[in-house]
Parts: C-alpha cells; structure tokens; sequence
C-alpha cells in the first residue's frame, strides 16, 4: 500500500476574470476541506467516511454550486443531485431532483446502505429522505442572492449560464456576457463555466471511494439529470481507483468518464495519471470537463481540458497543492 490520498474539486471551468478576492476565498474553501480529510484519514476513517464527511462540508459552504448555493432552475427554484461510491464491493448510492435535503450526499449513501436500489429521484427521494429522518430544509435555505442575480441576467440572455460564481458586479468584464462557438447537445450557449464538487480518497488501507454533488446548471429544465449522480459518468470507485468528475455533463456522460478512467487501468495497464490524460483528451470529443482520482496505490491525479479546475490534493508523504489554474 502507498499510503492514503485524498483531492477535492469545486468545478472545472473558471472564469478567467474571476475577482483574486473570489479565487482566494475558494483557495481557502478547498484547503479547510483538505484538512478535514486529512485529519479523518490520519484518525484511520475509511474513505467511503471520508468523501461524504468532505462532500458535506461542501454543500453547507455557499461559496461553490451544491447544496446551499446551487444553481437554480429555470422556475427559480433548486433541484440537487449526488453520487457516492464504495470501491469494496462498488456499492454505490445516488439521488436526484432534491429540493429539501440539507445534504445530498448524505442522502445517496443512505440509498447505497438502506435502500434495495441505487438510484432514488425527485419525490421517491424526498420521501425516502423523510423516512430516513434526514435533516430537511425550506427550499429558499438553498437560494442565494447571487444565484437570484445569475438566473435573471441567464433569463435575459435567454440561455444556460454555467458559472454561478460570477459576481453581480462587474459583469461586463466576464465571460457570462461574450458569446461563445461552444455547444451542448448541438445547441449554443454564450458561456462555458460548469461547476460542481467532489472527493476521492484512498485509505491507509488501500480503499478507494468517491462522491460528487451539484445543483446543476443555472437556468437548466426543471428535471434535467446531468452527470454527477450517475455512476460510471461522474462519479466510479473500485478496487484499482476512485473518480469524480466536473464540467459538461452531457460530455461527461456520453464518455462515461469516470469509469473510463478505471477502464483504460485495468485494460491498458496505464497508470493513473496516464489514464487521467488519456481520457480527457481522447474521451470528450469537443466537451469541456475536469477530474480528480486516486489509486489503491496511494496515487493522486487531476486532469482538464477548461479554463480552470478548482482542486486541491494530500497524500500521506506530506504533500499538498491547492490550485485553480495550470
């Protein structure tokens, strides 16, 4: 065993204008969050403990798009979705159209460990929610000002805004406002900026786990699922690596990316990183996106084809490198 490992993201796809102000409050967003891993891994907590106990410090910070500061739909309100998986085993858990759950995350592992499915969406996991006593909220408890702002300013351009952390001031200097030859499903969009969290770990003991949570894109169909909940897409775990990944999730899921990830390893023989690389260039087509991994080897990687990747990662040697740019 190489020791544990542990990388968190907050989003691929920075705006390049971002405020220094906005990139250091998320430097510091991801390193408290790096710390919180690192200190349940060094108390021998098991990685699948690990990714929903960083995932959920996630979620209840306002600062990136999951829980409490998600993205809203195009009705105004906020529609979550999470992904958690378990490497031993591949058990996973996954949720979709919640718009009461405190913690999303929570919510699928719940679905992973209680439930006889994987899968939960929309009322069935608000009900389950309710059986399982999970800590709910009122809707409003997700939306922001800022997020108020986003959604109006997506409404006049009559289009999806992907980058909810573009501030209400300023406006004309990012890109949320210059029009773009980027496509999703063949459509246009004026700005490529998709954000979402997620952990991955590894354990002294060599289990590898991950999990992924958002709100999604702003302005997006009220019952649009993207690729965060669902397993293989944006988020995979087995015994060779842990994935999570973030960007365009119609992308995502066409490449079935996480997974691929895991696939190019075990078929290819290739190492982690190499296998990072090789999806991100071979496997979006013309998609924009971003992933982080770990191996059961203690290994850590991230690769992107973006802007930008808010990221951080640890092992157990000592290192540490929290970034957002190249």
């Amino acid at each position: 065993m190489g020791g544990w490992a542990i990388a968190v993201h907050g989003g691929a796809g920075v705006d390049p204008n971002l405020p220094q102000q906005r990139q250091e409050e998320a430097k510091q967003l991801l390193t408290r969050c790096l710390n919180l891993g690192i200190s349940a891994l060094r108390s021998n907590l098991p990685a699948i403990d690990v990714v929903e106990l960083v995932v959920r410090e996630l979620e209840t910070d306002p600062l990136f798009n999951s829980g409490r500061g998600s993205a809203l739909t195009a009705k105004g309100t906020v529609e979550m979705e999470a992904s958690i998986m378990d490497g031993c085993g591949r058990r996973c858990g996954a949720v979709s159209g919640v718009t009461t759950v405190k913690n999303p995350v929570s919510l699928a592992r719940l679905v992973m460990e209680r439930s006889p499915h994987s899968y939960l969406a929309f009322s069935g996991a608000e009900e389950f929610a309710r059986l399982q006593g999970v800590e709910v909220v009122d809707n409003e408890y997700f939306i922001t000002e800022e997020n108020v702002g986003m959604l109006k300013l997506a409404k006049e351009a009559n289009t999806i805004v992907f980058d909810y952390r573009i501030p209400a001031l300023g406006l004309e200097t990012c890109s949320a406002v210059v029009e773009s030859p980027i496509q999703m499903n063949g459509l246009p969009i004026s700005v490529y900026a998709p954000e979402t969290v997620g952990c991955v770990v590894v354990d002294s003991q060599g289990r590898c786990a991950a999990a992924t949570s958002t709100g999604g894109l702003m302005n997006k169909m009220t019952g649009r699922i993207g690729d965060s909940p669902l397993i293989g897409a944006g988020t995979y775990a087995c015994n060779l690596c842990g994935v999570s990944c973030t960007g365009e999730g119609e992308a995502i899921i066409r490449g079935t990316l996480a997974r691929e990830v895991a696939a190019v390893m075990e078929y290819k023989g290739l190492g982690l990183q190499e296998a990072v690389d090789f999806v991100v260039k071979e496997r979006l087509d013309e998609g924009k996106a971003g992933l982080i991994a770990v191996s059961s080897k203690g290994e850590v990687a991230c690769g992107f084809n973006t802007t930008g990747m808010f990221r951080g990662c640890a092992t157990e040697d000592g290192f540490m490198e929290v970034g957002i740019w190249d």
